[in-house]
């Protein structure tokens, strides 16, 4: 296979918060504040797009997250910006790489985020991304009048409707529809507009009349993304996403998800090559294999023990705080009711690196998620392998400490994947849909003669 057909790796940067480790802010030379200081952010997004990133990647809470106050109290996530006002910021500091923002289908309203997301496309030239979430967290209800969160299945139904509206909110002007002809006066051509008139069916607050007040998006709709593992998540992801952010812990679960929702695509009439299934992975580049490591041993020693060993006991299903921290695993761990895969993950961990009780439950406490940890030629090494038999179409990465994460990944694994001829030197169009490669849709109430 010439580079020239090699599939190419798609790269998101996970920016909110910086980092998902939660001893990120903590580690010699970060930036304790990184999460909440304009002028960082604004440095990190101009590198990735330097280093030709496909989007910038803000999740989102609309509560403080529901956590012991001891793990509470040492998150770097209690702080951050409101998504689309720092996107909007740091649109003007770029040029092309994509601005992608999680907003809520539970407590946020249709046309609000029709509106938002289609003037962030038009102030960006075409370059925003929604993320669907249906939250969580159920302390964001009491945060939005209500007592009780949404149950999942409900959740999941209002999104799907949520979607149809935004989607047709965005269609409601023709692309062509606004003349600005001065010889006549017209502004615009009324018979170029569509009112939506939709009228909720799982929900009543989603009966919208329309037209959305605004011209028609730059990419014709924002890039959809959409993260959810569950079985409803699933079939959202099939019938809208045109990214998909997962957490597989391995490539065989990869493989597994990937094939899935590929499937579950075309089942409903779409192209699966449209779909673009993006894992989260922790990425960190040492100059050894060794010194990568060292680095991620002493990254999970800055995770509090008193907090994280509750992140071990719930993987094993039974009490390890009585266990010596600084030995290995007790042998003879008896068999409960817990999840007999995670179980297994956290075994295998343990003994292939040799950790102790309180580096494990360390690297669960601070991020135990996919991670590449290595040389630039070993990462890049598996993220081939990831893409060549299709456990994913690329990665949102997620930094373990900032800046140097950044820095160690842009100097060093960006030029060997580039070698490799799996990711672009450059940009080769302006619009986050160039650098994923999907369609422009056409307009649902307008068709293209």
């Amino acid at each position: 296979m010439t580079s020239e057909t090699k599939k190419q790796l798609h790269l998101g940067a996970f920016m909110r918060p910086v980092s998902l480790h939660t001893g990120a802010w903590r580690y010699p030379g970060s930036y304790p504040d990184a999460n909440f200081n304009a002028q960082h952010l604004r440095t990190f997004i101009r590198k990735l797009e330097a280093a030709k990133f496909d989007a910038f990647f803000m999740a989102d809470h609309l509560a403080v997250l529901n956590m012991p106050v001891e793990a509470l109290r040492r998150s770097h996530t209690v702080t951050s910006f409101e998504p689309f006002t720092l996107l909007s910021y740091l649109a003007a500091s770029t040029d092309r790489i994509g601005l992608v923002a999680t907003a809520s289908t539970t407590y946020d309203h249709a046309y609000h985020v029709a509106r938002r997301f289609a003037s962030l496309d038009h102030l960006s030239a075409g370059r925003a991304g929604w993320n669907i979430v249906t939250t969580a967290n159920p302390e964001s209800a009491r945060n939005f009048g209500q007592d009780e969160h949404r149950e999942h299945g409900e959740r999941y139904a209002r999104a799907r409707e949520f979607y149809d509206v935004v989607t047709g909110l965005w269609d409601s002007f023709a692309d062509d529809a606004f003349t600005r002809d001065v010889a006549t006066g017209a502004f615009f051509d009324p018979d170029r507009m569509h009112v939506l008139d939709h009228r909720g069916a799982t929900d009543p607050e989603l009966s919208v009349r329309g037209p959305l007040n605004i011209a028609r998006p730059p990419q014709g709709w924002p890039v959809i993304v959409q993260a959810g593992q569950s079985e409803p998540g699933r079939q959202l992801a099939a019938e809208t996403a045109e990214v998909v952010f997962c957490a597989p812990r391995d490539l065989e679960a990869g493989k597994a998800f990937f094939a899935d929702v590929k499937a579950r695509a075309k089942a409903a009439g779409r192209d699966p090559s449209s779909v673009k299934i993006l894992p989260a992975a922790l990425v960190l580049v040492g100059d050894s294999a060794e010194d990568a490591q060292a680095r991620r041993l002493k990254l999970d020693s800055l995770v509090s023990y008193e907090s994280s060993i509750a992140s071990l006991s719930i993987a094993l299903g039974t009490d390890a705080s009585g266990f010596d921290p600084d030995a290995p695993l007790p042998a003879d761990i008896p068999e409960t009711n817990a999840s007999k895969s995670g179980r297994e993950g956290v075994l295998r961990l343990a003994a292939a690196e040799g950790l102790t009780v309180r580096q494990l439950a360390q690297r669960l406490g601070g991020y135990g998620g996919l991670a590449f940890v290595g040389t630039a030629e070993s990462i890049a090494d598996e993220m081939e392998k990831w893409l060549v038999e299709e456990g994913s179409d690329g990665f949102n990465v997620n930094f373990p400490y900032l800046p140097q994460g950044l820095d160690d990944l842009v100097e060093k694994l960006i030029p060997e994947l580039q070698r490799r001829g799996i990711f672009r030197k450059d940009y080769e169009g302006t619009t986050l849909r160039d650098h994923l490669g999907l369609k422009r849709p056409e307009n649902r109430f307008f068709p293209e003669s």
